[in-house]
């Protein structure tokens, strides 16, 4: 792909963007240092962010080259059913801001392995922290370090190596200074990510109305609507290529809520921008999140599907190809080159805002967890808070560096990088979903039914993906459980398969615990109260808009 290199103009946008992220985080630390130096502080910002940060953090941990790049690809080759994900992200964050981060913050819980432990017992609790350390550096880390220093390569022209070392470094810098210092940059990250977005998107729409012989944003929606009807669904039907990944109706009754929920209720990387804060403040960052979700198949999926438009019709031929196949992740870079001098640049921080805040609140959640769950319950007992901040400190470097080492040989571009991310992190999300949920509603579940969630969801996970190999699955495929790949072979989609190895989890979890308790002793409780589960009205008012809008574009984009 030839590339068309960064103008003075672009530089002078983005070094103003990284001066001001630079300044006002050393503004923050700076402020930080006087207040406290605390491990909670260190971790959880205890007190200090606004429901705005809380809200604008949620947002910039999120939106990662796994969705500007991704997702545009993936809105390139399937069109707006992708948008799922964000909008059901949205209806998801209000059932966590109801129901979820009461729990966490009335029993007073810092990380997710301490929830466990006070729940269940320490050797789930110190399963689950190790395991999540891994699935956070081998697998989250790693797609965001090389998608996103493989989309800035693509725009700049530099080195893929030297942009992946550039941008950890970067996180780092973020990282070090905390929890307070990454959530009230994030708040200037999100403002660079929606505007270099939204200027992406803009070019995107004018480009497929001047193809056409039009002008104007509008007019070029209108085209697209017309010229790819087909990439207008939300819900696709059995016989669509990508039912696959989206299969019908599952994507609102199915698994699609045990990839959000889990996502947005039960991850250390998630949860931890609102464990600080008291129940009010959390529950409005929670909601503001939500509003923002609603936007971001504006930013995220649309340009991809009027790069689609364009290359249908003629345009971005050679541009596309990778390894002499059309590559759906590259729709995304082929725009930004397109961008004049100085939009370009703002692009350009948008996408280097979202990886860094992505990066920084991952390797911040890395930290977390090896310090407050691994180091200070087992190598450290009696560690200092000074001990404990250090240590953090150094485990943030580390997880980096792995990440650097690690990222180039997982084949992450080959599958496509915001699908290669729900998959593999769907091998584990329905074992520990249902380990959260039982966990918070139901007392009776125990340790030994949580210990089976975690390691029997895996491996009927793994039971389920190998099983088309070894056996014909077409007898699903009337259900719309099963699809006819490519290479003649049925196979489960994804989103299926996790909703199946959810219901199977909560079926050992409840025959378990029943089985456990016969003798009346009912495992370790928390502590819930109904009236803790109750809202604001303005947050009621918040939530019911979301739900309209929600409505509304499922109708229309049924």
């Amino acid at each position: 792909m030839k590339q068309n290199l960064l103008d003075t103009k672009d530089y002078i946008v983005f070094a103003i963007y990284f001066v001001i992220v630079a300044a006002y985080g050393l503004y923050i630390y700076n402020k930080k240092k006087s207040a406290s130096t605390g491990s909670k502080d260190y971790f959880l910002a205890e007190g200090s962010l606004t429901w705005w940060a809380i809200g604008a953090s949620l947002i910039a941990s999120n939106i990662s080259a796994e969705q500007f790049i991704g997702m545009s690809g993936s809105g390139f080759k399937m069109g707006l059913a992708i948008a799922t994900y964000e909008w059901m992200a949205a209806l998801t964050l209000v059932i966590v801001a109801v129901f979820f981060i009461p729990v966490y913050l009335k029993n007073k819980i810092a990380t997710m392995p301490q929830f466990l432990h006070q729940r269940y017992n320490g050797t789930v609790a110190m399963i689950m922290a190790v395991f999540w350390l891994l699935l956070y550096v081998v697998v989250n880390l790693t797609s965001i370090l090389y998608l996103g220093a493989l989309a800035v390569s693509s725009i700049s022209g530099f080195n893929l190596d030297l942009c992946m070392y550039a941008i950890a470094a970067f996180a780092i810098i973020i990282t070090l200074g905390g929890m307070k210092v990454i959530g009230y940059t994030d708040v200037i990250q999100v403002f660079f990510l929606i505007l270099g977005g939204l200027a992406t998107t803009y070019l995107a729409l004018n480009l497929v109305s001047t193809h056409y012989g039009t002008s104007g944003i509008f007019e070029g929606y209108s085209l697209m609507t017309s010229k790819a009807s087909e990439h207008f669904h939300m819900i696709l039907k059995p016989e669509n290529e990508n039912y696959i990944d989206l299969p019908g109706l599952s994507v609102l009754v199915g698994g699609m809520w045990i990839v959000n929920l889990n996502y947005w209720g039960c991850n250390q990387y998630i949860t931890q921008r609102a464990l600080g804060a008291d129940l009010k403040t959390a529950r409005s960052g929670i909601l503001f999140a939500a509003f923002l979700k609603l936007l971001m198949p504006i930013i995220v999926v649309l340009p991809g599907i009027a790069a689609y438009v364009l290359y249908k019709d003629g345009a971005f031929q050679s541009e596309m190809l990778q390894d002499g196949s059309v590559n759906p992740d590259r729709a995304y870079p082929v725009l930004l080159n397109l961008l004049p001098a100085g939009l370009k640049g703002l692009s350009f921080a948008a996408l280097t805002a979202a990886v860094v805040a992505s990066l920084a609140g991952k390797a911040n959640s890395i930290a977390t967890i090896f310090t407050l769950d691994i180091y200070k319950k087992v190598l450290k007992v009696d560690a200092s808070e000074k001990n404990l901040v250090n240590t953090g400190k150094i485990a943030v470097v580390v997880a980096m560096i792995l990440g650097v080492v690690i990222a180039p040989h997982l084949g992450i571009d080959k599958k496509g990088g915001f699908q290669y991310i729900q998959e593999y992190t769907g091998f584990v999300s329905p074992g520990i979903f249902a380990m959260f949920i039982l966990g918070f509603f139901w007392k009776r579940a125990t340790s030994n039914a949580a210990l089976f969630a975690t390691i029997g969801g895996f491996g009927l996970s793994l039971l389920l993906k190998f099983l088309p190999g070894m056996t014909d699955l077409s007898w699903l495929s009337g259900m719309g459980f099963s699809v006819k790949t490519a290479a003649g072979i049925y196979e489960i989609p994804f989103l299926d398969r996790m909703g199946f190895v959810f219901v199977f989890c909560i079926i050992g979890m409840v025959i378990i615990s029943l089985f456990e308790n016969r003798n009346g002793v009912n495992p370790k409780g928390l502590e819930i109260d109904s009236k803790m589960f109750k809202t604001t009205t303005g947050f009621a008012v918040g939530a019911l808009i979301i739900i309209g809008l929600l409505v509304a574009l499922y109708g229309i984009y049924w």
